[in-house]
């Protein structure tokens, strides 16, 4: 990506709302563990909560702890809500975009909370549980270690475990389509990923690609401060029902799961719903006239973009809202199948919830996509695939050998 907008402040020591700073805890790594989680955000803190109480049922049957850590490149608590830019809404109340065991609070003046309220609530979940989160500590490899265990190679030295965690996101894998012409473009070229709101770009012409919900929420964002804002999607925007929210789109893939689990064909599915959430600043935008989608241009120029009617724009810059895939880099170099960009996944006995390796049982995956979990992406529908998650890790070490 090229441009040189600027980066967020640095999140060493970071002030969050609801317990004053949180430090990162630069602690030595264990040299072994049973657990590992790769990750450190809404993922990994859920499966973190479940974890803890699964050691309650362990303790009182005189089971030996397990030694579990989650292992976050970041400086500090938030997860990828650290780097959001600062206008991005849920498509839900407070109180219903919450981990397990602890209720978001509301934000002050807020129908929908923003990036850095989640990012504390986050941070305050963590502290609350004392969920044992090393950082900065980036993990760069998983391979095959000692008899039978992993061995995961990091920027902070090297661990083995007997289990490993993928949580690790999407934020940090953005896919960036091939567009004829982008890469003549002149201009500033960014992802969502890089953009941190729409100041840099006042009185300039934007151009945002992408139908999703990135997409309508950094266009609204734009309007009013950049000079020109051009919103352009592959195929006719959707926008869901002014009444449909995240409440809606979760009660949808929970009763879709429920159906599939049955042996039914859902009736109704969060995509028939629609592509975008109507969120406050997307319905003013929208109801003002501004957020009007186009199709996408025939082709990029270096001054711009051209579209197929031969119409021009010149463009200053170009965003692209075109989604993000799994970071699962850390596990390319093992032996599994491959389902485009993610690995094949199964799920464990009595879930529905495909969160375990097709490959390798000592590997599992949460909060990566619909893949591993329909809504598992979200704040409030990673818990239920958590929680089924760490049930069959645990029993699988309880009943297997230590390593």
């Amino acid at each position: 990506m090229r441009g040189n907008l600027a980066r967020p402040a640095d999140t060493t020591a970071t002030g969050h709302a609801y317990g004053g700073p949180v430090h990162p805890r630069p602690d030595e790594l264990p040299e072994e563990v049973d657990v590992a989680v790769v990750g450190g955000g809404q993922s990994a803190l859920a499966l973190g909560y479940h974890l803890r109480r699964l050691e309650r049922d362990r303790s009182r049957a005189g089971l030996r702890p397990l030694r579990v850590v989650l292992l976050d490149r970041r400086e500090a608590p938030g997860g990828a809500w650290l780097d959001a830019w600062p206008h991005l809404r849920l498509f839900s109340p407070a109180d219903h975009s919450s981990l397990p065991g602890r209720l978001m609070p509301a934000q002050p003046g807020e129908a929908s909370p923003d990036a850095a309220h989640v990012a504390d609530y986050l941070a305050d979940y963590e502290r609350r549980y004392g969920l044992a989160v090393r950082r900065p500590v980036t993990v760069l490899r998983v391979e095959e270690g000692d008899a039978g265990r992993l061995r995961l190679r990091t920027d902070a030295g090297d661990l083995t475990a007997r289990s490993v965690v993928s949580a690790t996101g999407t934020w940090d894998q953005p896919f960036v389509p091939a567009l004829p012409g982008l890469g003549s473009f002149g201009g500033t070229r960014l992802h969502t990923h890089e953009y941190r709101g729409p100041e840099p770009f006042a009185g300039r012409a934007v151009l945002v690609v992408g139908g999703g919900n990135s997409g309508a929420q950094i266009a609204a964002d734009l309007l009013g401060t950049a000079a020109r804002v051009h919103w352009v999607t592959r195929e006719p925007v959707r926008f869901l029902p002014d009444d449909v929210d995240g409440r809606v789109l979760f009660e949808v893939a929970s009763q879709a799961v429920a159906d599939r689990a049955a042996g039914r064909t859902p009736t109704t599915t969060v995509g028939s719903l629609g592509d975008v959430v109507v969120t406050p600043p997307v319905r003013a935008a929208r109801d003002a006239g501004g957020l009007v989608a186009a199709p996408l241009p025939a082709t990029f120029t270096p001054a711009g973009a051209r579209w197929a009617d031969g119409r021009e724009e010149q463009l200053d810059a170009v965003v692209l809202a075109t989604g993000f895939r799994p970071a699962l880099h850390h596990l390319r170099g093992m032996p599994l199948t491959w389902s485009g960009s993610h690995p094949a996944t199964t799920a464990p006995p009595g879930s529905p919830f495909a969160v375990a390796s097709a490959d390798d049982a000592r590997l599992w995956f949460l909060g990566l996509g619909d893949w591993c979990g329909p809504a598992s992406a979200t704040l409030v529908g990673v818990g239920r695939p958590a929680r089924d998650l760490a049930a069959a890790l645990v029993a699988r070490l309880d009943g297997s050998a230590p390593g």
